[in-house]
């Protein structure tokens, strides 16, 4: 058995032990090479035995697939595999669930408009036969928005959209045809661009579509022989006919028709009430010669009216485009109502020496506006516009009328009586004694003039104090037009002169008229300070 040497070498690194197999020449080691005793001891843990497990240190180097755990935490953040449209989850069959975690879920800037995309997933089917199609997301943990889709990416149509159909959750029905394929995309409510999502459940199931509403088609149109009309078609089991126009306003699917010919002319107004239905009306005798009348996206605030020419035959095209429209919705058509004519005017008791302000308040509940208003003031003049101006140049009561017209030729009138009085008074005279002394109670008269109307004049008696003036009295009593015997009417009041008068030698007086109830036209002549009074 060959012999072990153990050499212990120093390095500026450390201690190595390094065990080699002696050659025959060192089977006896000369005296000089025996270590000391004291280094004896590491030739105890080098067994020939344990020399060869040193090879086997390399699995140790296995360590590095522990990082391969890095995908235990970074996993999350990547989102679910049907984050995007060209990894969306394809369905083979149906019915089809599955309850997947979203919540690391991002927006895709290629996602649609139109359909919330917050945190969009995405999924895939083609039906191989015309069916109708069922999707829903009910028992999901968040608020969902649920569409479907046809197209390729970047060039997606929508075919149906919900969010809320129950609580928070949604659902969609459409009917499908076979060898389509349609993406449904689940997207977190509202709006897009954001991310995150929650715990999904996504349901897709398949039936035998029923038969579409009896005014499926152009050449089945619902006949309107009398208005007020209405209506109710359930739009999810509609079609669209290829050569079918499209209004200008808004994009249709799932299309109904009617047609209504009026015996005489007047304007019609037509009007949906749900969201996400449109509606397009057309004048013509088939689809390829149609032309648009009115188109309206928006149920709420957006109707459809125009003047409807007596045995002409107008079609009114209803379709879904979002969200309820999908489902059962109602039509309306009645004759349009005419305007409501009002008016206003400032101030609202003019005299004559007021420029009178109008202003035009009148309201078309169609919405259509108005074209025109015609004004007639009362006294022979006129105007038009929304908002002139008058001046009456005597007084009296005037009836003003407005007339106006809206854009499709409805018209309605108005008028109000404009009371023009003018009501005027003035303080002619404030008649006071030249010289008082402390403590003398001096008479002071207060004159007022009225040459219109009989008045309730109220006076306030000031007199001055160092620093300004100070209430002495008030009087209130009634001002006769002209009164016999003179051309004014007297206010008397009294005031006891003030040692504080005596102090500064002299006290003026002021006063001040107003008439109660109405607005006086010259103010400016109300008032009135007396030549001061000489205090001895």
């Amino acid at each position: 058995m060959r012999r072990l040497v153990s050499f212990i070498i120093a390095a500026t690194t450390g201690l190595a032990l390094v065990l080699l197999a002696a050659p025959t020449a060192f089977a006896q080691p000369p005296t000089t090479t025996a270590a000391p005793t004291t280094t004896a001891a590491p030739t105890t843990t080098a067994p020939a035995t344990t020399a060869e497990p040193t090879t086997t240190a390399e699995p140790t180097t296995t360590a590095e697939p522990t990082t391969t755990a890095e995908p235990t935490t970074t996993g999350p953040a990547t989102g679910p595999t049907n984050d995007d449209f060209a990894n969306a989850t394809v369905i083979n069959s149906v019915p089809f669930s599955i309850t997947e975690d979203t919540s690391q879920a991002t927006f895709d800037p290629s996602d649609p408009s139109g359909c919330s995309s917050n945190g969009s997933v995405w999924f895939a089917y083609t039906p191989s036969s015309n069916v109708q199609i069922d999707a829903d997301t009910f028992g999901s943990s968040y608020d969902t928005v649920l569409s479907a889709w046809t197209g390729t990416q970047g060039a997606l149509s929508l075919i149906a959209c919900n969010d809320d159909f129950s609580g928070l959750q949604s659902k969609i029905s459409f009917q499908a045809t076979g060898g389509t394929t349609y993406y449904f995309m689940v997207g977190r409510c509202c709006g897009d661009g954001g991310n995150g999502g929650g715990s999904l459940t996504f349901s897709v199931n398949q039936t035998t579509p029923p038969a579409p509403p009896g005014n499926d088609n152009f050449a089945d149109a619902t006949p309107i022989t009398s208005l007020p009309f209405s209506d109710t078609e359930d739009l999810s089991t509609a079609t669209t006919q290829a050569s079918e126009p499209s209004p200008s306003c808004v994009g249709l699917q799932n299309t109904v028709w009617y047609a209504f010919t009026p015996t005489t002319t007047g304007s019609v107004t037509a009007r949906l009430d749900q969201f996400g239905a449109g509606l397009g009306a057309y004048s013509g005798t088939s689809l390829t010669n149609l032309t648009e009348t009115g188109c309206s996206q928006y149920p709420y605030y957006q109707f459809v009216t125009f003047r409807a020419q007596a045995n002409t035959t107008y079609y009114f095209q209803v379709g879904a485009w979002c969200c309820e429209g999908f489902g059962p919705v109602t039509f309306h058509l009645d004759v349009t109502p005419n305007p409501v004519a009002s008016f206003s005017f400032y101030p609202g008791d003019p005299s004559i020496y007021d420029t009178v302000q109008f202003y035009d308040t009148s309201y078309d509940p169609a919405g259509l506006g108005f074209s025109s208003q015609a004004w007639s003031f009362g006294d022979g003049a006129t105007a038009t516009g929304c908002c002139p101006t008058h001046q009456y140049k005597q007084d009296g009561d005037y009836t003003a009328e407005l007339t106006v017209t809206t854009t499709d030729g409805r018209t309605a009138s108005t008028s109000q009586v404009v009371q023009v009085h003018t009501h005027d008074v003035a303080i002619v005279q404030l008649a006071v004694p030249n010289s008082a002394h402390v403590g003398q109670t001096i008479a002071v008269n207060v004159y007022v003039a009225n040459k219109r109307y009989p008045e309730t004049v109220q006076v306030d008696l000031y007199k001055s104090i160092p620093g300004g003036f100070q209430q002495v009295g008030s009087l209130t009593q009634s001002v006769p037009v002209r009164p016999p015997g003179g051309t004014s009417t007297r206010f008397a009041f009294t005031s006891t002169i003030t040692q504080t008068d005596g102090t500064t030698g002299k006290v003026t007086f002021k006063a001040i008229a107003t008439i109660l109830d109405h607005r006086d036209a010259l103010p400016a002549d109300n008032e009135l300070s007396s030549t001061p009074v000489r205090i001895t």
